[in-house]
């Protein structure tokens, strides 16, 4: 897979500012892998349990939608 391919997304900054620190900017890259082979392994299970897939799309994002941001200001 080339870079281009592994590049998730520009990492923004709420003011809209890009993360340019090269470390950040590959962790970010690097979990955001690792979650997407997780769920492509939960995707896959279910699908061999015969769970259907519209159902198993839905849940997964509600798990995106229920994140909880612990660092929001008051």
């Amino acid at each position: 897979m080339s870079n281009d391919e592994k590049r998730w997304a520009v990492w923004l900054r709420d003011d809209g500012s890009v993360v340019s620190c090269t470390e950040k900017v590959k962790v970010m890259n690097e979990n955001l892998d690792e979650l997407k082979q997780m769920a492509q392994d939960l995707f896959e299970d279910a699908l061999l349990m015969e769970v259907a897939e519209g159902q198993i799309r839905e849940v997964l994002h509600g798990l995106v939608d229920k994140l909880v941001n612990p660092y929001a200001k008051p």
